[in-house]
C-alpha cells in the first residue's frame, strides 16, 4: 500500500506541475498591452497594425502617412523617444495630425475616463494619460526595424 501511495503522490505532482506550466502559459499569453491596445485605437486606422504607413484610411487622407518602423533608422540608430513622447502628448505639433488646440491625443487621453487604472485609488487622471502615452511611446520603439 505504501507503493502505491507514493506513486499516486508522484503522479499528483507531476499533474500539477503539468497544470501550473499550462497556468503560467496561458498567463503570458494573456499579458495586457496597454501600448499595443493604444496603437490600435490611436494610431493603426492610419499608420496601419505594422506601422508602417498602410492603415485602411490611407487613401482618405491628403499627406503621406509616415512609415512609424523607420523612426530610430532616419535618426541615425536611435530611437527618438521624447520626441515621439511630444508627439502623442501634443507638445510638437505634426500637421498632418491637426492643430494642437484640437484634443486629438494628449488632451483626449486626459479626458478619456481610464478603462486601466480607474480602479485603483487613488485616481489620477493626468497620470494614467502620461502613463498611457508612455505605453504609446514603448510600443512604437518596439516596432522600430532592426
Amino acid at each position: 500500500m505504501k507503493i502505491a501511495t507514493k506513486y499516486r503522490t508522484i503522479a499528483l505532482v507531476h499533474i500539477g506541475a503539468t497544470l501550473v506550466g499550462w497556468s503560467a502559459i496561458g498567463l503570458a499569453a494573456d499579458k495586457l498591452d496597454i501600448g499595443k491596445m493604444q496603437y490600435d485605437s490611436a494610431c493603426a486606422v492610419c499608420h496601419g497594425p505594422a506601422g508602417k504607413g498602410d492603415g485602411p484610411f490611407k487613401s482618405q487622407l491628403v499627406s503621406r502617412v509616415s512609415d512609424l518602423t523607420v523612426l530610430a533608422r532616419n535618426n541615425n540608430g536611435v530611437f527618438p523617444f521624447d520626441r515621439v513622447y511630444q508627439i502623442v502628448d501634443g507638445r510638437q505639433e505634426v500637421k498632418a495630425h491637426g492643430p494642437r488646440e484640437m484634443p486629438v491625443w494628449g488632451r483626449g487621453f486626459n479626458m478619456q475616463s481610464s478603462i486601466f487604472f480607474e480602479n485603483y485609488p487613488p485616481y489620477d487622471s493626468e497620470s494614467n494619460a502620461r502613463s498611457r502615452m508612455l505605453a504609446l511611446s514603448e510600443y512604437l520603439y518596439r516596432l522600430q526595424t532592426k
